[in-house]
């Protein structure tokens, strides 16, 4: 099993209510919906500024 973070997000009701409609339209959870949303995100982000190297031995 993979080692999971628990991370408490703060957003606006209005973006909520946006994330529950587009995880709903997709078939996942809203939890499902904003890791899908981040993985995207760095996709992209590494495409334009190259792969971003972690060091395992420094993650909490």
């Amino acid at each position: 099993m993979r080692e999971q973070i628990k991370y408490t997000l703060r957003i606006g009701k209005s973006l909520h209510q946006k994330l529950n409609y587009t995880a709903s339209f997709n078939g996942r959870s809203k939890n499902k919906e904003i890791e899908t949303a981040i993985k995207r995100y760095i996709k992209d982000f590494e495409c334009l500024h190259g792969c971003i190297e972690i060091d395992e031995s420094l993650e909490e």
